[in-house]
């Protein structure tokens, strides 16, 4: 359990840095590049839309908010785009 957990964390930080990539790639699209900065500023923001302290739904903001933004992004983006970054960040590995 504990090594599945390591290797979440492992490919979630790989993939924040496919994204700061994916943001500097002068390939992407404006809009794309809003909805993963956007996405990026929602979850570290000290103030959601609807507050922590609700039971289940306060919460269920942040897991349903951000990874809608993300995927909105990735589909705008080109593949290949994507595809070059995520070979950027393993060859840094």
């Amino acid at each position: 359990m504990i090594e599945r957990l390591r290797s979440l964390g492992r490919s979630l930080k790989s993939e924040v840095r496919v994204y700061r990539l994916v943001i500097k790639d002068t390939r992407t699209p404006r809009l794309a590049k809003w909805l993963l900065v956007l996405a990026v500023g929602y979850t570290v923001m000290p103030f959601d839309l609807i507050p922590d302290f609700i039971p289940v739904i306060g919460h269920l903001d942040d897991v349903i908010i951000v990874p809608v933004l993300v995927l909105l992004a990735l589909k705008l983006i080109p593949a290949d785009v994507v595809e070059d970054c995520r070979l950027k960040v393993r060859a840094a590995l």
